[in-house]
This record gives structure tokens, sequence and C-alpha cells, in this order.
């Protein structure tokens, strides 16, 4: 094999190992540890195939007639290689948590998803008070909805929300004012439940939102952004 082949034989490769580790996880064939080894290994893999597509092509002899291929591989690496350390540096950035709420102190409680999270090693009892000073310290803008709508309106706009996301209904109490719902991750499948709360105000109702892993002790922040997601388009 040339020594430009090498590049672009390798980008290929370092693509493979990252679209397979969320999708190996996703798909039953290893646990989400080995997912997140390889990605940490397509870090390494398209590092290095970023930078001897760049040798290459910096020198003629081996650029000569490659020097597409060697430029898409150099392309192929870079965004194989910025994939993880975004990944990583999302999760540096989130606290250690995976229980998200709009209400701190008082986290709507799930009833349906008990028996959907058998075996998960993540309990559905919110894990406190120092659980609830991470997230106020990093998601300080998380807090609950009010709007002066009747609460029959609010949960009906709450249960269109969620199931726009694609979450999938588990539960729908509208006497207790309550949602739950399981979302999943698109690329590891990762479920994560969902309890939405609808309570009367004296103008109108209060929504609130928790969103729990399943596994894990950090969410990478995903939880934040689910909540986040969910109302901002509820309010819009």
């Amino acid at each position: 094999m040339k020594a430009a082949h090498v590049p672009i034989a390798m980008a290929p490769v370092s693509a493979a190992v990252l679209v397979a580790s969320g999708y190996g996880v996703r798909f039953g064939v290893w646990d989400y540890r080995l997912g997140f080894q390889l990605i940490s290994w397509s870090f390494y893999t398209g590092l290095a195939t970023a930078a001897v597509a760049l040798a290459a092509l910096l020198i003629p002899r081996l650029r000569a007639g490659h020097v597409v291929g060697l430029a898409a591989a150099l392309v192929i690496g870079l965004g194989v290689a910025y994939v993880p350390w975004q990944w990583q540096r999302d999760g540096r950035a989130a606290p250690p948590i995976n229980d998200i709420t709009t209400d701190i102190d008082n986290p709507p409680a799930f009833v349906a998803a008990v028996p959907l999270r058998a075996g998960s090693p993540v309990s559905t009892t919110y894990p406190g008070a120092d659980t609830a000073a991470k997230q106020s310290g990093a998601f300080p803008d998380i807090r609950p909805v009010d709007l002066a709508l009747p609460p029959p309106a609010a949960f009906a706009r709450a249960l269109d929300v969620a199931k726009r996301f694609g979450w999938t209904i588990a539960a729908v109490d509208p006497a207790a004012g309550r949602i739950e719902a399981t979302a999943t991750t698109p690329w590891f499948g990762f479920r994560d439940d969902v309890v939405i709360r609808v309570t009367p105000t004296a103008t109108g109702s209060r929504i609130d939102i928790r969103s729990l892993s399943r596994v894990g002790r950090g969410d990478r922040g995903t939880n934040a952004k689910r909540v986040r997601a969910f109302l901002a388009e509820f309010a819009a």
C-alpha cells in the first residue's frame, strides 16, 4: 500500500468506529461503557488520520495524484476527532447529576415509570439537596412555567408537546395533572423518563417537568437540554 493510501483508508475506519460506538449500544451489540470507550478511541484515530493526511499533502511526491483523497481524509479525520472532543467538553461542563426538574423543592413524582425502570441502578427518589444545589448552579434558568391557561388547556398543550417530541407516553392522568413518558436519545438509545405536572394557580396553571436517566451518574447535560426544549416549546 502506498503511503498516501494510509490516511485515505484510515478515514472511513475512524468514522465507522465513531458511528458504531453509539449505535452498537442502541442495538444491544455492547454496553454503554464500551460505547464510551469507542468514542475515546475514535478521537485518536480521527486525529491520527488528519495528521497523516496533512503530512502527505505537504509532501509533493506523496500527494501527487491523491490530493482529493487526502483532502477528504483530512476533513473526515478532523470531523471524527471533533465529535468526541465536543462530547467530552459537554461532559466536563455539566455537573455529574442525572435528575433535572423545574421544582427542586417538590419534584414531580414518578408513578407509571417505576415498574418500567425495574433493574435500573438509578432510583426514582429525588437525590436531594446536593443534586438541587448542583442543578441551581449549572442551570439557573430551569424554572416552572406559569400561564394564564386553565389546567385542562395547559394539560392538553403539555401532552401535545410530549407527543410532538416523539416521547413514548406511559401515563396520562388529567385528574392528577400528571403525564409520564419515556424519551430515547437518538445515538446511544438511552431511555430517560419524564414526568410533567400541571397544577392550578390563582391565575391559571403551573407546569413542572422532571427528566431522569436510567443509567449512569451524570448525563452530560442531556436531561437539562430536554427540559429546556420542552419548556421553550410549551411556552411558544
